[in-house]
């Protein structure tokens, strides 16, 4: 066992405090992971993705898929971008044939997240003009909608998964910038643990790289130039990627009735807002801590039960240096760091459903995934450089979005 350090005694916390001890949650219900999806610039499955991120490669490359736009590194999954509804479709049916279920599943819940959804869909339709009514239509003619567009409302992405597996239960679409997928997890874990569902298809998509985007983050100066390199001295700032993570929850008993396979629990979560910008986060951290002490609580664990941090380790200038603090005043320097947007590209929405695909195989093979594009370690943490063997027991894994929304989800080996 870990001996906590000098530091959790510092201001923000008293030797008599109860901050870490466990809440009284034994009577909610245990939720598992039976079967999960994944798709990034680092290939077309999770296997796929999994091999190449533990040999230390990276499925960024530079691109032009806009010529209106200069070359830059990111993580595209094909030679163009990706559509949000095409990426949805294949990792539900890859998860639901993981977990061995076949549709309709009327009794399923869906809470499918994405932060920019169909935007692409709809600046292609903008610059086409398709939007607009034709100017020939008459006013009764106009007022009547094209269809076409409905299909892109932000919350459709969900709908459309709940059509594809006939699930007649709660339908959740969240949208919390780079935090999305987390807070798609909580969601549904929260839809288990208070009965209203028994078995839940969660996750986050986007297909994220559009003109637009693009040249908001180049505008804001946060995309990096040369590539992705978190925790870095000379880190550039983030590359943006594309890709999608879908997960079956079960609540445990159900999952053992049918002798399913189980990948992990969902133990606990803890989910912030900062209120302090639109874009920065708090320079203290504190909505940040917040939302870690919230998931160890829930997650009825103390820091030094962790044995490895899935960080959101952006690769810009401010989230690396903010994220290493709140780490730094919570968590003894022996617990093991890795952050995976230098091989898959930060994929805005989508990367904390991608960073909890990466952090359960890492339960389950007890391989500490490398911090791809890490050279020079500018922070004193123990940060994962190439793949190591270590046997995992409880994960964390952390989301912090634009806005200051934030969180953290606990994943363990019970259950």
């Amino acid at each position: 066992m870990r001996s906590y350090t000098r530091v959790l005694y510092s201001s923000l916390f008293t030797p008599n405090s109860s901050l870490f001890l466990p809440s009284p949650l034994s009577n909610l219900v245990a939720v598992v992971i039976t079967g999960m999806s994944l798709i990034s610039a680092l290939g077309e499955s999770l296997e796929q993705s999994w091999r190449r991120l533990i040999l230390g490669e990276s499925g960024i490359k530079f691109h032009k898929p806009f010529l209106e736009l200069e070359p830059l590194p990111l993580g595209l999954i094909g030679k163009q971008p990706a559509q949000v509804r095409t990426l949805t479709q294949l990792i539900v049916a890859e998860a639901l044939k993981d977990a061995e279920l076949v549709p309709p599943l009327p009794d399923c819940g869906v809470v499918m997240g994405s932060s920019r959804s169909y935007q692409g869909v709809w600046e292609q339709m903008i610059r086409q003009n398709t939007f607009l009514p034709s100017p020939s239509l008459t006013s009764s003619q106009s007022l009547t909608p094209s269809l076409p567009w409905l299909d892109t409302l932000p919350h459709m992405n969900a709908i459309a998964t709940a059509r594809q597996i006939g699930a007649r239960g709660t339908v959740l679409a969240p949208m919390a910038a780079c935090s999305t997928g987390l807070w798609a997890i909580a969601q549904a874990t929260h839809l288990i643990q208070t009965g209203q569902h028994q078995r839940v298809i969660a996750g986050a998509v986007e297909a994220a790289i559009t003109p637009l985007t693009l040249a908001g983050f180049q505008q804001m100066g946060a995309l990096a130039q040369t590539g992705a390199y978190p925790f870095d001295l000379q880190r550039e700032g983030f590359v943006l990627g594309e890709g999608a993570a879908a997960f079956v929850l079960e609540s445990a008993e159900l999952a053992q009735q049918r002798q399913a396979k189980i990948y992990g629990q969902i133990l606990g979560f803890g989910l912030t807002a900062d209120a302090y910008h639109a874009t920065s986060p708090d320079p203290e951290g504190k909505g940040a801590i917040s939302a870690v002490k919230q998931c160890l609580r829930r997650s009825q664990l103390t820091p030094e039960n962790i044995d490895y941090i899935h960080a959101h380790g952006t690769a810009t200038q401010m989230n690396d240096r903010i994220e290493s603090l709140v780490i730094q005043r919570l968590f003894s320097l022996d617990v093991a760091i890795s952050s995976t947007k230098g091989a898959t590209g930060h994929t805005l929405g989508a990367s904390g459903a991608l960073g909890m695909a990466f952090s359960l195989m890492a339960l389950n093979q007890k391989i500490i995934p490398p911090c791809v594009g890490l050279h020079n370690p500018e922070f004193e943490l123990n940060l994962v450089r190439v793949a190591s063997q270590r046997d995992i027991q409880n994960a964390l894994c952390f989301s912090f979005g634009f806005g200051g929304q934030n969180a953290v989800v606990g994943l363990g080996v019970r259950g």
